[in-house]
Protein backbone atom coordinates (compact mmCIF):
# COMPACT_ATOMS: atom_id res chain seq x y z
CA UNK A 1 0.00 0.00 0.00
CA UNK A 2 1.20 3.57 -0.72
CA UNK A 3 1.07 6.18 1.93
CA UNK A 4 2.31 9.84 1.65
CA UNK A 5 4.50 11.70 4.10
CA UNK A 6 4.70 14.66 4.71
CA UNK A 7 7.76 16.83 5.64
CA UNK A 8 8.49 20.10 7.51
CA UNK A 9 10.86 22.92 8.64
CA UNK A 10 14.79 20.55 8.68
CA UNK A 11 13.29 17.53 7.44
CA UNK A 12 12.11 18.98 4.70
CA UNK A 13 15.48 20.78 4.48
CA UNK A 14 17.58 17.29 4.35
CA UNK A 15 14.95 15.81 1.92
CA UNK A 16 14.78 18.76 -0.35
CA UNK A 17 11.30 18.06 -0.72
CA UNK A 18 8.49 18.63 1.21
CA UNK A 19 6.45 15.44 0.88
CA UNK A 20 7.88 11.13 0.19
CA UNK A 21 5.36 8.54 -0.96
CA UNK A 22 5.90 5.37 0.97
CA UNK A 23 5.44 1.23 -0.32
CA UNK A 24 4.61 -0.60 3.03
CA UNK A 25 3.54 -3.59 3.81
CA UNK A 26 -0.97 -3.49 4.14
CA UNK A 27 -0.25 -4.31 8.13
CA UNK A 28 2.51 -1.56 8.28
CA UNK A 29 2.53 0.30 11.06
CA UNK A 30 4.01 3.69 11.96
CA UNK A 31 7.25 2.21 13.38
CA UNK A 32 7.71 0.95 9.47
CA UNK A 33 7.63 4.34 7.71
CA UNK A 34 10.07 5.71 9.76
CA UNK A 35 12.41 2.90 9.24
CA UNK A 36 12.34 3.49 5.80
CA UNK A 37 13.17 7.30 6.52
CA UNK A 38 15.62 7.26 8.73
CA UNK A 39 18.29 8.61 6.96
CA UNK A 40 16.65 11.75 7.29
CA UNK A 41 14.56 11.93 10.30
CA UNK A 42 16.93 9.56 12.55
CA UNK A 43 18.46 11.19 15.04
CA UNK A 44 15.61 13.74 15.79
CA UNK A 45 12.98 13.64 18.49
CA UNK A 46 9.63 13.92 16.06
CA UNK A 47 5.52 13.57 16.72
CA UNK A 48 3.71 11.50 14.30
CA UNK A 49 0.61 12.27 12.69
CA UNK A 50 -2.09 10.65 10.65
CA UNK A 51 -4.74 12.41 8.80
CA UNK A 52 -3.72 15.26 11.07
CA UNK A 53 -4.17 13.23 13.68
CA UNK A 54 -1.44 13.04 16.63
CA UNK A 55 -0.32 9.18 16.92
CA UNK A 56 2.45 6.94 18.36
CA UNK A 57 4.95 4.65 16.51
CA UNK A 58 2.54 1.65 17.01
CA UNK A 59 -0.51 3.46 15.06
CA UNK A 60 -1.57 1.26 12.47
CA UNK A 61 -1.30 2.98 9.06
CA UNK A 62 -3.67 2.31 6.09
CA UNK A 63 -3.62 2.72 2.30
CA UNK A 64 -4.01 6.61 1.60
CA UNK A 65 -2.71 7.38 4.66
CA UNK A 66 -1.03 11.13 5.14
CA UNK A 67 1.53 10.58 7.76
CA UNK A 68 3.03 13.95 9.04
CA UNK A 69 6.78 13.96 10.74
CA UNK A 70 6.64 17.02 13.20
CA UNK A 71 9.62 17.66 14.57
CA UNK A 72 9.87 20.25 17.45
CA UNK A 73 7.57 23.53 17.04
CA UNK A 74 8.64 26.61 17.59
CA UNK A 75 7.09 27.70 21.12
CA UNK A 76 7.11 27.12 24.69
CA UNK A 77 5.61 25.26 27.11
CA UNK A 78 1.78 25.72 27.82
CA UNK A 79 0.82 27.07 31.30
CA UNK A 80 -0.83 23.84 32.80
CA UNK A 81 -3.05 26.40 34.46
CA UNK A 82 -3.99 28.15 32.76
CA UNK A 83 -20.62 30.18 22.59
CA UNK A 84 -19.57 31.61 19.28
CA UNK A 85 -17.40 29.27 17.00
CA UNK A 86 -13.65 29.92 17.15
CA UNK A 87 -12.16 32.25 13.89
CA UNK A 88 -9.03 31.23 13.05
CA UNK A 89 -6.61 31.65 10.07
CA UNK A 90 -3.85 31.10 9.02
CA UNK A 91 -2.32 33.48 6.32
CA UNK A 92 0.70 34.81 4.51
CA UNK A 93 -0.37 38.31 4.22
CA UNK A 94 0.50 40.91 7.09
CA UNK A 95 -2.31 40.31 10.07
CA UNK A 96 -4.48 42.75 11.93
CA UNK A 97 -5.51 43.21 15.16
CA UNK A 98 -8.71 45.33 13.98
CA UNK A 99 -9.96 42.95 11.94
CA UNK A 100 -9.53 39.86 14.50
CA UNK A 101 -11.60 42.49 17.26
CA UNK A 102 -14.58 42.88 15.00
CA UNK A 103 -14.64 38.91 15.43
CA UNK A 104 -14.75 38.90 19.10
CA UNK A 105 -17.18 41.73 19.60
CA UNK A 106 -20.36 40.65 21.34
CA UNK A 107 -23.33 42.82 23.83
CA UNK A 108 -22.73 40.24 26.53
CA UNK A 109 -18.61 41.46 26.76
CA UNK A 110 -17.32 43.52 29.59
CA UNK A 111 -14.00 42.95 28.44
CA UNK A 112 -11.64 42.15 25.07
CA UNK A 113 -8.06 40.88 25.51
CA UNK A 114 -5.83 40.99 22.77
CA UNK A 115 -2.30 39.57 22.20
CA UNK A 116 0.31 40.45 18.92
CA UNK A 117 3.89 38.22 18.89
CA UNK A 118 5.86 40.03 16.85
CA UNK A 119 9.37 39.74 15.28
CA UNK A 120 12.23 40.98 17.43
CA UNK A 121 15.87 41.46 17.65
CA UNK A 122 16.26 39.64 14.19
CA UNK A 123 15.89 41.09 10.57
CA UNK A 124 13.28 38.41 9.97
CA UNK A 125 11.26 35.61 10.95
CA UNK A 126 10.53 32.72 8.21
CA UNK A 127 7.79 30.60 9.40
CA UNK A 128 6.71 27.15 8.15
CA UNK A 129 3.33 25.56 8.41
CA UNK A 130 1.46 22.15 8.70
CA UNK A 131 -1.26 24.59 7.55
CA UNK A 132 -4.61 22.06 7.57
CA UNK A 133 -3.56 20.66 10.81
CA UNK A 134 -2.07 24.15 12.34
CA UNK A 135 -5.81 25.48 11.57
CA UNK A 136 -7.38 22.51 13.28
CA UNK A 137 -5.23 22.55 16.54
CA UNK A 138 -6.16 26.10 16.70
CA UNK A 139 -9.22 26.19 16.32
CA UNK A 140 -9.27 23.06 19.66
CA UNK A 141 -7.63 25.34 21.44
CA UNK A 142 -9.58 28.33 20.43
CA UNK A 143 -12.96 26.10 21.21
CA UNK A 144 -11.50 24.52 24.41
CA UNK A 145 -10.80 28.29 26.30
CA UNK A 146 -14.11 29.02 25.31
CA UNK A 147 -15.67 26.89 26.86
CA UNK A 148 -12.95 26.54 29.80
CA UNK A 149 -13.00 30.67 30.84
CA UNK A 150 -16.82 30.93 29.60
CA UNK A 151 -15.63 33.53 26.97
CA UNK A 152 -18.11 34.91 24.64
CA UNK A 153 -15.83 34.90 22.04
CA UNK A 154 -12.35 33.86 20.46
CA UNK A 155 -10.15 34.40 17.73
CA UNK A 156 -6.83 33.55 16.68
CA UNK A 157 -4.25 34.29 13.40
CA UNK A 158 -1.09 32.96 12.77
CA UNK A 159 1.20 34.05 9.76
CA UNK A 160 3.34 32.34 7.40
CA UNK A 161 6.62 32.73 5.21
CA UNK A 162 8.75 36.05 5.82
CA UNK A 163 7.42 38.01 8.75
CA UNK A 164 9.76 41.13 8.79
CA UNK A 165 11.20 43.12 11.92
CA UNK A 166 8.36 44.48 14.52
CA UNK A 167 5.66 42.83 12.54
CA UNK A 168 2.89 40.79 14.25
CA UNK A 169 3.42 36.61 13.08
CA UNK A 170 0.68 35.66 15.70
CA UNK A 171 -2.59 37.50 17.30
CA UNK A 172 -5.15 36.36 19.22
CA UNK A 173 -8.49 38.23 20.80
CA UNK A 174 -10.99 37.24 23.25
CA UNK A 175 -14.17 38.34 24.95
CA UNK A 176 -15.90 38.01 28.01
CA UNK A 177 -17.86 39.39 30.71
CA UNK A 178 -15.08 39.89 33.16
CA UNK A 179 -11.77 40.88 32.22
CA UNK A 180 -10.01 37.92 34.49
CA UNK A 181 -11.62 35.40 32.28
CA UNK A 182 -10.37 37.23 29.10
CA UNK A 183 -6.96 37.81 30.42
CA UNK A 184 -6.88 33.76 30.97
CA UNK A 185 -8.51 32.76 28.22
CA UNK A 186 -6.08 34.37 25.74
CA UNK A 187 -3.17 33.70 28.15
CA UNK A 188 -4.00 30.00 27.79
CA UNK A 189 -4.48 30.70 23.93
CA UNK A 190 -1.53 32.03 22.88
CA UNK A 191 0.50 29.53 25.36
CA UNK A 192 -0.69 26.52 23.17
CA UNK A 193 -0.44 27.88 19.93
CA UNK A 194 3.31 28.11 20.56
CA UNK A 195 3.66 24.81 22.35
CA UNK A 196 0.90 22.14 20.49
CA UNK A 197 0.66 23.78 16.52
CA UNK A 198 2.53 22.42 14.22
CA UNK A 199 4.35 25.61 13.05
CA UNK A 200 8.22 26.50 12.53
CA UNK A 201 10.20 29.57 12.75
CA UNK A 202 13.91 30.19 11.36
CA UNK A 203 15.48 33.44 12.39
CA UNK A 204 17.72 35.37 9.38
CA UNK A 205 19.94 38.20 9.95
CA UNK A 206 22.90 39.27 8.32
CA UNK A 207 24.90 36.40 10.46
CA UNK A 208 23.10 33.86 8.89
CA UNK A 209 19.83 31.69 9.34
CA UNK A 210 19.01 29.10 12.02
CA UNK A 211 15.65 27.05 12.55
CA UNK A 212 14.26 28.34 16.39
CA UNK A 213 14.81 24.96 18.71
CA UNK A 214 11.00 24.42 20.33
CA UNK A 215 9.57 21.42 22.13
CA UNK A 216 7.74 18.75 20.80
CA UNK A 217 3.57 18.93 20.91
CA UNK A 218 2.24 16.93 23.91
CA UNK A 219 0.28 13.64 22.24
Amino acid sequence: MKVTVRLFAILRERAGRSEIELDLPDDARVRDALAQVDDIAGGLPLVMAINREYADANAKLTAGDELALIPPVSGGAPDPNAPKAPYVVITGAPLSIDGLTSRVRDRRAGAVVTFLGVTRDVDRLEYEAYTEMAREKIHEIAATAIERYGLCAAAAAHRTGDVPLTEPSVAVAVSAAHREEAFAGAREIIDRIKAEAPIWKREVSAEGSSWVEGTLPPV
